[in-house]
């Protein structure tokens, strides 16, 4: 008799912890990892229909959400990122924002963005798509809802996806704070330099710096390339060693 109510309890137990991952995952809780494929998704955009991953193939891909149209830090934000539009596209990067917000007011809040000067920047033009998600189904596949911040809007995520659509980097901030998109410009740059399995990249690397070789898989061959260093590498230490590219 014993065994059956165990039996009963854990079939109970099992069913509630279901319902709770599902519930999470209804909530937009399930954020993908890195290293996962991107979540795929179709929708309406500032400029047409995009599907994803079939209209990026061999791009990089940066896709961002904003909490909602017409606020000012977010304004911001989609200025900074058109302004650096081409040095993202020289990375072979293409940028997808994201709100909940419909497609006429994306419309109307980027005709008005376009007249605002602010911070050096004047007379942008957002030259890349803005996805109406006002269903939150690709914020939920991506983990987008923060219920506990806010259930009905984004928080700011970046999700940088590779052009094997894999999910490389994720940034996640509050509705209150700015990103900085030159580090967002900086880590798609990083991540490309870094898929070389040879390669790690220091803190504060920018193009054009030298880079870390990988640390190897055992000590003794780590204190066999400190020993070796010269012309094409020098180590600060054993298990740090910089390439002089």
């Amino acid at each position: 008799m014993k065994s059956v109510f165990k039996k009963i309890a854990l079939v109970i137990l099992s069913s509630f912890v279901l319902v709770h991952i599902s519930h999470a995952k209804d909530n937009g809780n399930s954020i993908p990892m890195i290293g996962d494929r991107a979540p795929s998704f179709k929708a309406q955009t500032t400029m047409g229909e995009v599907r994803f991953p079939e209209d990026y193939w061999n791009k990089w891909v940066v896709l961002f959400c904003h909490p909602a149209d017409f606020t000012p830090v977010c304004t911001s934000e989609l200025m900074k990122f058109a302004d650096l539009n081409d040095q993202f596209e020289d990375l072979n990067c293409k940028l997808l924002g994201l709100s909940v917000d419909g497609i006429n007011s994306h419309i109307q809040w980027i005709s008005e963005i376009e007249n605002i000067e602010f911070n050096g920047m004047k007379n942008v033009k957002i030259n890349y798509p803005l996805i109406s998600d006002s269903h939150l189904e690709i914020a939920k596949k991506y983990g987008m809802i923060h219920p506990n911040a806010n259930s009905s809007r984004t928080v700011r995520g970046v999700y940088i996806i590779d052009d094997n659509q894999k999910i490389q980097a994720i940034l996640i901030y509050p509705q209150t704070t700015g990103r900085n998109i030159e580090e967002v410009l900086r880590l798609v740059a990083a991540l490309q330099k870094s898929a070389n399995p040879n390669i790690s990249i220091p803190e504060g690397w920018k193009s054009g710096d030298n880079f870390f070789l990988s640390p190897l898989s055992n000590k003794d061959e780590a204190l066999e390339r400190f020993k070796n260093q010269g012309t094409d590498y020098s180590c600060p230490a054993w298990f740090m060693c910089i390439d002089n590219e």
